[in-house]
C-alpha cells in the first residue's frame, strides 16, 4: 500500500487500543469496574487490556489501528503512521503526547509520597509469602525503594489498610511514583499524580551497566532478582517495572541511561503479554535514539510471570524435601 509498508501495518496491528489511549490519550479513560474503561468521548465504547467494543455502533476489535479507521474515520495511511510512529514530527515511543499528559495530571494531582510504617514487618511477611529472599528484600528497604504504609482514603473500603509500596526516584533521589499493593486486601493501584516515566526499578552494582531487564510488575523484578542469588547467575544488570505494558516508564529510563545497550523484556508469559513485547520491540526498532539496543523477548519458561515461576519453583523443592523426609522415617 503506498504510504506504508506491509511490515509496517502488521506491526500497527499489534498494538492493543487500551495501551495506545494509555500513552496517547490518558484523560480518554475513565475507570469501569476489573480492568474495563470507557472513553470519554464514546462513553459506549468499552476498552479492556484484550479487546475493545464499541456498543453504540455494534462492534469491536482488538487494535488501535482498527479504532481509529472505524470509530474515528481516520484514513487508513495516517493511522498506521499514528500507532507504529512513523511521522516526521512524532515518534510513538518519544512521548511527545504523554508528557503533556503527565503535566496536566500533576496540575490536578499533587504527588505526595506514601508515608512509611516505623516498621515494615508485615510489607516483610507479604513479600516472603510470595518467595522473595531475605537478601533481595534487604536491599530494597535499604534503598527505599520497597516500604510499608497505610493506604489513605476515607472514602475507600481501604482506608487504612496495610499496603506495600514499589517506588520510583527521580535523578535527585526524590519518591515521584508510587505503586501500592494490599497486604491483607486486593487494592492494587498507583498513587494519585505518580510520574510513571519514573517506574519501580532496581538498581545495578554498576551505574555503567549496559544491560536493563524489563518486567510488567514489581514484584516480578524483586523475584528475578531471587533466582540470581538461589541460581548464582553471574549477571549485572538494572531490572525495571513497566507498571503493566505501556513503554512510557522504559523509554524514559533509556533517555536518562544512554549506556543501555541490551533490553531483554521479562513480560508475562501470555497472550496480552506477548504482544506487548512485540509492540515495545517495534517501538524500540523504529525509534532512532534506540536502533542500537538489541532486543530480546523473554518470557518465564514456566508460570505467567516470573513470581509465578518462583513460586512453581520452590513449591517443587518443598515436595522433594517432604518426600526425602518422609523415606528417612519409614
Amino acid at each position: 500500500m503506498p504510504g506504508v509498508s506491509k511490515e509496517q501495518i502488521r506491526l500497527a496491528r499489534e498494538v492493543d487500543l487500551l495501551s495506545y489511549l494509555k500513552e496517547r490519550e490518558p484523560d480518554e479513560l475513565q475507570p469501569s469496574g476489573g480492568d474495563k474503561f470507557r472513553m470519554v468521548t464514546h462513553s459506549s465504547l468499552v476498552v479492556s487490556k484484550d479487546r475493545w467494543y464499541w456498543n453504540k455502533g455494534g462492534f469491536g476489535g482488538y487494535s488501535a489501528l482498527d479504532f481509529l479507521v472505524k470509530v474515528r474515520g481516520m484514513d487508513f495511511v495516517a493511522a498506521v503512521e499514528s500507532v507504529i510512529g512513523m511521522r516526521a514530527s512524532i515518534s510513538f515511543s518519544s512521548l511527545p503526547v504523554e508528557s503533556e499528559k503527565l503535566q496536566q495530571s500533576k496540575e490536578r494531582y499533587t504527588f505526595y509520597p506514601p508515608k512509611p510504617v516505623r516498621y515494615s514487618n508485615l510489607a516483610v511477611s507479604y513479600l516472603q509469602r510470595r518467595g522473595i529472599s531475605p537478601a533481595v528484600i534487604n536491599h530494597a528497604l535499604r534503598a527505599g525503594i520497597v516500604f510499608e504504609s497505610r493506604y489513605y482514603n476515607p472514602q475507600s473500603k481501604y482506608h487504612n489498610a496495610p499496603v506495600c509500596v514499589f517506588s520510583g526516584k527521580n535523578e535527585q533521589g526524590k519518591i515521584v511514583f508510587a505503586a501500592l499493593r494490599g497486604i491483607d486486601s486486593d487494592l492494587k493501584m498507583d498513587k494519585a499524580g505518580s510520574d510513571k516515566r519514573y517506574g519501580f526499578f532496581i538498581p545495578s552494582k554498576s551505574p555503567n551497566s549496559r544491560h536493563l531487564a524489563v518486567f510488567e510488575a514489581p514484584m516480578d523484578a524483586l523475584s528475578h532478582a531471587t533466582f540470581q542469588l538461589r541460581n548464582n547467575w553471574q549477571w549485572d544488570g538494572y531490572r525495571l517495572s513497566l507498571g503493566g505494558t505501556s513503554s512510557v516508564a522504559l523509554t524514559a529510563f533509556l533517555e536518562r541511561h544512554p549506556q543501555i545497550r541490551r533490553v531483554m523484556l521479562h513480560l508475562d508469559n501470555d497472550e496480552a503479554g506477548h504482544k506487548a513485547a512485540r509492540r515495545i520491540k517495534a517501538e524500540l526498532a523504529f525509534d532512532s535514539r534506540f536502533k542500537h539496543i538489541r532486543v530480546s523477548i523473554n518470557p518465564p519458561r514456566k508460570g505467567k510471570d516470573y513470581n509465578e515461576a518462583l513460586l512453581h519453583v520452590i513449591k517443587q523443592e518443598q515436595n522433594q524435601s517432604n518426600r526425602r523426609e518422609a523415606v528417612h522415617f519409614m
